[in-house]
């Protein structure tokens, strides 16, 4: 595939990013850097350059290099030996977590790694959950190689000190069993029960008694093993004084079991063993649907999966990699640039510049000098520093952020429905009236008792109740996760639908990470100056230098920069192509004092003269000021935000009057805030996306989770929004609105249902078959109006979303 041109921008054959030089060139194809132009040559030497024509411009820009001995820790085989799914002495399998795939070609590429690399005997993709499971021959090749090999190619795995537990699968198999099982029994049954349905001859009388001992057989599993999840629900709830919807099905089925046995033991009938076993089979498909929907998306995360699972720890021997949960106090460890802290520590050798955004929302990077307290959860973006432990892992100040008590669930804090309320409300009336209706029966006709309460019971099922509750939330959850809002369950929907507040964090969350908004103003920079200008810039690694570089994307920052000098909290100066350039602070530059926020102004000058200033700003999400004023005819709006207020002025423009607007808040401050709403009585939604907002995210009724990719890692939430879909948050609160009205319509229909089958049964004229074969009837026909509601709602409201 060639490079393409657009304009007079050369765009990079591997990963389709602007060249800034035309200088790197391989055949007839440019490149933007020697990492992207190393891929490419690999490629075309293991004849895989049909990744190329799967997608235009596949590849993953390299121009961050990946430091040498970055996986060394994989060598330890402590480390290594948890990353492994399966060993022995001809091969190792092992899965590695990729956030970089996107697309086919990324499948094409990871599932012909053998092409590269002969050792490796197999590798195979999960492309929802961006997995992929490496098996290879342990005498010729090992987890690091493996490692380094990903890296090399533009897959860097993500590791971190969560994969050291133990694995455990986020999808329920425990219904498995119970279902199959279930499915099994009911459809033999219904086969068996067929030829009773349609009459059976004289001749074949004698087989009757053979199907109905089978039927019997059929049975026992169903009520003895696949019904037991709603006996326990049931029984818990009892015990804790309500009644949910699992104790009408689980009387119903008992009921109709003790009464199929009593007619086929007494050979008055042949019982209703195919509408028990069809009543358990469906409740548990539901419940099934409901645990599979999203079980590649996490939300219950803390510290360790944000943690990296090793650093590195100077001893007298040299450099040792070891994993975090060893780390004590007193170590000397050493972070290297965009590596986290995991450990609070004592700055011993090096400039630290961590960046903190993720833990407190500020924006700015701390300049932090030897001899002060480097907290975990900042991550360093200049060179590698050295810390002394002062406190383990366990113990630093990332760690406490998840142990406060919004962390703890208790049986107090957990939410329930309203569909427990109804189906309480139900159940209480179900009995009420099988029981009256015995009594009544009792002393008018005592033979016909059982056979209306049995008739009431498996008529008034409420499995339309809850199927149409399951499906209706399944249903409102798909159309949510093709919109790229991934519920956590059904509850969520409801939690969302019954807010009055709304909480954002502002860092990340309304502004984009990735983008900055740059104005210069001074005198006009001659295409020279801007080279030089880029050239000393590039030689900082604080993120305003980097957000200058990036402005100036078609320059090359390729002049030579000598007598380079930084000078901690106030600019940066050298000589390039002899000429003396400076850029930082408007007091460095013109030495008068700051009129303005320094972190949003960066002055640059030529041989000591200033030539005007950057000015900075974050970037806001695309449709925020649409967004605030929708939101705001209809809730509360408040942002918090852990940076300085240098932007509130522009903030109060863009959100409604009476919205609140906090600077400079903790997490304890957000997690407080959130506390002092609910206290007055508001229903508070929080949308944040570090962990600086984990603890408020927790302790809100509903919290969400915004993130520029469903695969990256979120704080714990209620929910995770694509970032792309933030302008169509009133649209996702009103299908919540309306998946509960649809869930009141599909209870309305089957109660007037129930009231006239009831009524029939009550009376002693509705039989116990006629009642099995409208109980599945109901059911289908309710399922099918809350489906098409469900449908219609999504879309009327994103229509044009």
């Amino acid at each position: 595939m060639a490079s393409v041109t657009a304009g007079s921008t050369t765009t990079c054959a591997h990963c389709g990013e602007s060249c800034t030089t035309n200088d790197l060139m391989w055949t007839d194809k440019h490149f933007c850097c020697d990492g992207c132009k190393m891929v490419y040559q690999l490629l075309q030497k293991n004849g895989l350059c049909e990744y190329y024509s799967l997608n235009n411009n596949p590849g993953i820009n390299q121009r961050k290099q990946v430091r040498s001995g970055k996986f060394a820790f994989l060598d330890d085989a402590e480390i290594s030996d948890k990353l492994i799914q399966f060993k022995d002495s001809s091969q190792v399998h092992v899965n590695f977590y990729l956030p970089q795939m996107h697309c086919s070609s990324c499948l094409y590429l990871l599932e012909h790694l053998h092409q590269m690399e002969p050792a490796i005997i197999q590798s195979k993709v999960n492309f929802v959950s961006k997995e992929v499971v490496i098996v290879f021959d342990p005498s010729q090749f090992s987890i690091r190689k493996t490692a380094e090999l990903l890296t090399a190619i533009g897959y860097e795995p993500y590791i971190s000190l969560n994969d050291l537990k133990e694995r455990k699968s986020k999808f329920n198999k425990a219904l498995i069993y119970p279902l199959g099982v279930a499915g099994f029994c009911f459809a033999n049954i219904m086969l068996l029960s067929f030829p009773e349905y349609l009459g059976l001859e004289d001749a074949e009388k004698q087989l009757q008694g053979i199907f109905r001992l089978i039927n019997v057989l059929l049975s026992l599993p169903v009520v003895f093993f696949s019904a037991t999840p709603f006996y326990k629900s049931g029984w818990k709830a009892l015990r804790h004084g309500y009644l949910n919807i699992d104790a009408p099905i689980a009387l119903a089925t008992i009921v109709t079991f003790i009464r199929s046995m009593y007619e086929v033991t007494t050979g008055t009938g042949s019982g209703y063993f195919d509408s028990m076993t069809g009543i358990v089979f469906f409740m548990l498909i539901g419940r099934v649907l409901q645990d599979k929907t999203y079980e590649q998306l996490s939300f219950e995360r803390d510290y360790t999966s944000y943690f990296p699972i090793a650093v590195t720890v100077l001893t007298e021997e040299g450099e040792k990699p070891t994993s975090l949960p060893n780390i004590k106090n007193g170590d000397t460890i050493k972070i290297h640039n965009e590596e986290l802290i995991p450990a609070d520590g004592i700055l011993t050798r090096g400039k630290a510049l961590i960046d903190y955004s993720f833990v407190t929302g500020e924006s700015v990077p701390v300049l932090k000098e030897m001899g002060e307290i480097i907290y975990a959860g900042g991550k360093q973006t200049g060179g590698a520093i050295e810390l002394l432990v002062i406190k383990e892992v366990t113990q630093s100040y990332l760690t406490k952020l998840w142990s406060g008590d919004q962390f703890k669930e208790t049986e107090t804090s957990k939410r329930h429905s309203f569909v427990d309320a109804l189906s309480r409300y139900f159940t209480v009336g179900l009995f009420s009236l099988a029981i009256g209706a015995g009594i009544y029966w009792w002393l008018n006709d005592p033979t016909r008792m059982w056979h209306v309460i049995s008739s009431i019971l498996i008529v008034a099922c409420p499995c339309a109740l809850l199927l149409s509750n399951t499906f209706t939330n399944g249903n409102i959850l798909r159309i949510m996760g093709r919109k790229k809002m991934y519920m956590r369950n059904a509850m969520a929907i409801e939690q969302l639908s019954e807010i009055t507040h709304i909480v954002f964090d502002k860092t990340g969350t309304i502004t984009n990470p990735k983008e900055q908004e740059i104005h210069y103003t001074g005198k006009e920079l001659s295409h020279n100056q801007i080279k030089q200008l880029i050239s000393l810039a590039a030689q900082s690694s604080h993120p305003l230098s980097k957000s200058i570089v990036r402005y100036f994307g078609q320059y090359s920052p390729n002049m030579s920069v000598t007598g380079y000098q930084e000078l901690p909290g106030k600019g940066i100066e050298g000589f390039v192509d002899n000429e003396l350039v400076a850029l930082g602070s408007k007091s460095y530059i013109t030495g008068q004092n700051d009129k303005y926020d320094p972190s949003t102004q960066v002055w640059i000058a030529f041989e000591n003269t200033a030539f005007g200033y950057f000015t900075i700003q974050n970037k806001y999400r695309e449709g925020l000021p649409q967004l605030m004023q929708d939101l705001g005819r209809n809730y509360k709006i408040s942002i918090l935000s852990g940076d300085h207020s240098g932007e509130k002025n522009r903030l109060e423009k863009m959100i409604p009057k009476g919205s609140h607007l906090l600077f400079e808040q903790s997490p304890q401050d957000k997690l407080s805030y959130i506390q002092s709403l609910q206290s007055k009585g508001e229903k508070v939604m929080m949308i944040g996306d570090g962990l600086n907002d984990a603890g408020a995210l927790k302790k809100s009724d509903i919290g969400i989770a915004l993130t520029d990719d469903s695969n990256n890692f979120t704080p714990a939430s209620d929910a995770i929004l694509e970032a792309s879909q933030l302008k169509a948050l009133p649209q996702f609160i009103k299908l919540s609105i309306a998946n509960k009205r649809i869930v009141w319509t599909a209870f309305i229909v089957s109660i007037i249902y129930n009231s006239i089958g009831l009524t029939i049964a009550a009376k002693g004229l509705l039989s116990p078959m006629v009642a099995a074969i409208l109980m599945p009837a109901s059911t289908i026909s309710i399922l099918l109006i809350t489906f098409g509601l469900s449908n219609v709602a999504g879309k009327r409201l994103f229509t044009n979303h």
